[in-house]
């Protein structure tokens, strides 16, 4: 049985999360990655369950598969998330539904799927994946950004409650990335998002890996509740 450390990585498949499913495997972790779709990552320390975060029965499968490997689950990632940009009067209700379920819900099961894990060794780094869409206040997000807002309150109350297990809560908000997320955006939409930034330019895979790195090292055991937009806002 393998005594490794263990990362769960959801929305593994593509964009940020293979590029930090990739990161963590060259630093000699053990990853689980969770996507509604097969991924084509090869790695011998790399395990990828097909599975819904909105979907309790897949989140706690795949929970078992981590308590069950026999390692130590050390970091849960909450990269997993959906966006949709329409006027409010224009959205629908099924869109508020699948936002709320993927990007609220989702992280909701899995930091506590996660938790139970890590309490028992008084350990645990979660991190989970918010937006600057939340303080910028954007027009036509009003359902994305309210999901997100929601994974922030909700880091800031997870954080209170996993304290006395040795397990910080903090949660990153990227500008925008050149990811699928955002390829059906227009681009004078994006162009006026950073032009709002102090700091006016995309943000970039390794900003996301620099932040989740700060977030899990030994010397930020005293950080947590925290949100950290990068661009500033």
């Amino acid at each position: 049985m393998s005594r490794e450390p263990i990362a769960v990585l959801t929305g593994a498949r593509r964009g940020i999360g293979r590029y930090l499913a990739t990161h963590f495997l060259e630093r000699g972790w053990r990853v689980f990655g969770l996507s509604r779709n097969p991924s084509d990552l090869a790695h011998e320390a790399y395990v990828h369950v097909c599975g819904d975060v909105g979907n309790e029965a897949d989140v706690r499968r795949l929970f078992d598969l981590v308590r069950q490997s026999g390692g130590t689950l050390e970091l849960l990632l909450n990269n997993a998330g959906i966006a949709a940009m329409n006027h409010a009067l224009l959205t629908p209700a099924t869109t508020i539904e699948s936002l709320m379920r993927t990007n609220y819900v989702g992280t909701f099961l899995c930091s506590r799927e996660a938790a139970r894990l890590m309490q028992n060794n008084k350990f645990g780094r979660i991190v989970n994946f918010t937006t600057v869409a939340v303080p910028l206040s954007l027009a036509g997000e009003a359902a994305y950004a309210a999901s997100k807002g929601a994974v922030e309150t909700l880091t800031r109350i997870l954080a209170r409650e996993f304290a006395p297990y040795g397990i910080t809560v903090n949660a990153i908000g990227p500008t925008p990335i050149a990811t699928d997320l955002i390829a059906g955006v227009p681009k004078e939409k994006i162009e006026q998002l950073i032009a709002r930034q102090p700091i006016p330019r995309l943000g970039t895979l390794q900003d996301v890996a620099n932040v989740v790195d700060f977030f899990i090292s030994p010397e930020s055991s005293f950080i947590t509740g925290q949100v950290l937009y990068l661009g500033g806002i």
